[in-house]
């Protein structure tokens, strides 16, 4: 059919990653959609962005696994990298916190056991007495969202990619062949391919198709910049601290501290906002391990992390469907995950084999394919 080879709705870090794959793979006149006046608004934006090997569940590790060389690949690209040393220390301070790191975090594979003292040594900001367990992933690092994200949407329109904000989709049709996208202006784009990478929202635009929804949830996340008191001992290349638990973490950020309640909170899709109870919970769970004696806020906000129901990532089109493919379901990996989620995305759309280089991380499209959910 005229038109475009693909619409990719969705201007986050997910949509941008695998419009940039799908031009690159030669699709003509590619466009990518956004509801919204700008780009990567609401979750992209917002991240804590970190690359954690052994994060998640298993096509989770396998998607971030995979997607280490692939960094290094967009860093020769870009002449700049995206990812930064940062070790993570799980810290482990109650008896069930113990048996959950010794548990399920230990028996992964980049995860290696320290003792209480190490742990301590590595962020001094511990209270010695709240350690009972902890361990390290050495090669865990910062990411930088917003660089990754720009770089994708230069290469997208390097490669004769449109990109048009401001554009809610508003119907989704389909023809005798391909799909019919409507945009809220009135404007119709034809095309063969259609991608829903709009996170939250994915549900929603499925049923403008007349396509069942995936159950898809989305959670808010709280994350506040702590002021940290004269003298503290917080260092700028101490560890990402995370409970064993997920039920708190923090990061040096510059000369204050990112922390988190690490909340989720089921919500519609939409602007997050944080909650103070939220924000106050934060402070309060790092002082109870610390000595740091948080007390205020420089700021907070909070993003959205959406999970399919067995919280793996989601790709690809049901047979009554085809050509509407759904890339969504990222939760709290996103940005770990967007090289080769977004390689993958792009070989289920256009029927190629998996790349050799994330099948050998255990990467198959069945594990993540929308047909699970059928």
């Amino acid at each position: 059919m005229t038109g475009h080879g693909a619409v990719v709705v969705g201007g986050g870090i997910a949509g941008t990653s695998v419009a940039a794959e799908l031009a690159a793979a030669g699709v003509g006149r590619p466009v990518l959609l956004e509801a919204e006046a700008e780009l990567a608004r609401h979750t992209t934006g917002r991240s804590a962005a970190s690359y954690i090997p052994g994060h998640g569940p298993a096509p989770t590790r396998a998607l971030t696994a995979a997607s280490r060389e692939r960094f290094d690949a967009l860093a020769a690209e870009a002449g700049h990298g995206f990812l930064h040393p940062r070790p993570v220390l799980h810290v482990a301070s109650t008896a069930d916190e113990e048996r959950v790191l010794r548990e399920e975090i230990l028996p992964l594979a980049p995860v290696t056991e320290v003792t209480p003292d190490e742990a301590v040594r590595r962020w001094p900001a511990l209270r010695p007495e709240a350690v009972r367990a902890a361990a390290m992933v050495e090669d865990a690092c910062d990411a930088d969202p917003v660089g990754l994200h720009q770089h994708y949407r230069q290469r997208f329109r390097a490669l004769d990619g449109e990109i048009r904000t401001a554009a809610p989709v508003v119907g989704i049709e389909r023809l005798d062949r391909g799909w019919r996208v409507t945009i809220g202006d009135g404007g119709t784009v034809d095309t063969d391919l259609v991608v829903l990478a709009a996170g939250a929202w994915t549900d929603r635009l499925l049923a403008l198709a007349g396509a069942p929804p995936l159950g898809l949830t989305a959670y808010r996340r709280t994350i506040a910049i702590a002021r940290v008191p004269s003298g503290a001992p917080v260092r700028p290349d101490d560890p990402f601290a995370v409970s064993a638990t997920d039920s708190w973490y923090a990061k040096p950020e510059g000369q204050y501290l990112l922390v988190s309640p690490s909340e989720e909170t089921p919500q519609e899709p939409g602007d997050a906002r944080p909650d103070e109870l939220d924000v106050a919970l934060a402070l309060e769970r790092v002082n109870e391990v610390t000595t740091l004696g948080l007390r205020s806020v420089v700021t907070s906000w909070a993003g959205q992390r959406t999970f399919a129901p067995d919280r793996a990532l989601v790709v690809g089109d049901r047979p009554e469907q085809p050509g509407l493919h759904v890339f969504a379901g990222q939760g709290g990996s996103g940005i770990e995950t967007a090289p080769s989620a977004a390689a993958l995305a792009r070989a289920v759309a256009l029927g190629e084999d998996v790349p050799v280089d994330l099948r050998r991380h255990g990467v198959e499209a069945a594990h993540y394919s929308v047909r699970r959910i059928l």
